[in-house]
């Protein structure tokens, strides 16, 4: 298991960056994992803290088992990708960054972590 933040420009941060150079790295780094021996045991999450400054413009749910006392934060846009991922799916589960751990806490029978939120899912649906 492995997580990689894009250094600098090429992280698509507002006002620094632009969406292109991060778009073609992010390109670049999943060509290189493809062509690893690897690839076929490998799901990779590619999540954006602001994507450019172009934010989502549907609210998150809220109520309980939704958030927690800041609430559930903004809605990002994430890509599963890998050899096991659901082709041609778009899955409508509710998700957010805590469910990555999820998914990680019970694909490798780990004791799960406070702070998880009840209510989303662990990246399953979109799985075969």
């Amino acid at each position: 298991m492995s997580f990689y933040k894009p250094p600098g420009r090429l992280n698509q941060h507002p006002s620094y960056t632009d969406i292109l150079t991060g778009d073609t790295h992010i390109a670049e780094v999943l060509e290189k994992l493809r062509a690893s021996p690897q690839w076929r045991d490998m799901l990779v999450v590619v999540t954006y803290d602001e994507n450019g400054g172009y934010w989502d413009h549907v609210p998150p749910p809220t109520g309980s088992g939704w958030g927690d006392r800041w609430g559930p934060g903004t809605r990002i846009p994430a890509l599963l990708i890998g050899p096991h991922v659901r082709r041609g799916h778009v899955d409508s589960t509710a998700y957010d960054t805590t469910s990555i751990l999820k998914f990680i806490t019970q694909r490798f029978d780990l004791e799960p972590l406070p702070g998880v939120r009840a209510r989303m899912g662990n990246l399953s649906g979109a799985l075969r």
